[in-house]
């Protein structure tokens, strides 16, 4: 048997990875808007947490959290898609983006708790483990939809396999509804994978 078709997948497989590798590295935001973007959160979790407004202490936070933000930009913001100025990332993000998802969310868990608590009471239990695609490249916008999957009861993310340039998760579902791929996505999924592909690439 030729060894052929082996061999074109392999480099097919190493095509496919190269060009994600190109689009991932042409959609990066600059250094500089990465520190920014990282000193903005920590500055406002250095406030959450010292809960203190005077100016020596939001002098003190600032200085160090620029610091850490110099060394850890990539750690937040590698993932982030690439799209107008910082002012209105960080404006979009704070204002817009950030209570989308927590009203997602908050929406997804109450629909979640209802029907689970309908699945014990009435004891209509039909467990199952579906695999579905998502359009998420990106290891930070993979792991928010796994976990947001994991956060709605009902769900739990249990594997994330990546192969050829697609995205599976391997979901443990409490009432198997259908076995369809896409229509398990569309229900376990929600509105959270669309909302998280106007952040992350």
């Amino acid at each position: 048997m030729s060894r052929v078709p082996f061999y074109l997948k392999e480099r097919l497989e190493t095509l496919r990875e190269r060009v994600l590798h190109e689009e991932f590295e042409a959609s990066k935001l600059p250094s500089w808007e990465r520190v920014v973007l990282t000193w903005a959160v920590l500055m406002a979790f250095w406030v959450v947490v010292s809960g203190s407004f005077r100016a020596r202490d939001l002098a003190l936070g600032a200085a160090v959290t620029l610091i850490i933000a110099a060394f850890m930009r990539d750690l937040l913001t590698e993932d982030i898609r690439k799209s107008g100025h910082i002012v209105e990332k960080l404006l979009y993000f704070a204002f817009i983006y950030l209570p989308q998802y927590l009203v997602i969310m908050a929406f997804r868990l109450l629909e979640s708790n209802l029907k689970v608590a309908k699945n014990v009471i009435f004891m209509d239990i039909n467990p199952g483990i579906v695999k579905i695609k998502t359009d998420l490249h990106s290891d930070t916008g993979v792991t928010i939809l796994a976990n947001s999957i994991t956060l709605t009861p009902g769900t739990l993310t249990l594997d994330v396999n990546k192969k050829l340039g697609e995205t599976y998760l391997y979901v443990h579902w409490i009432d198997l509804e259908t076995l369809n791929r896409e229509k398990a996505g569309e229900k376990i999924k929600g509105d959270i994978e669309e909302w998280l592909k106007k952040v992350f690439w």
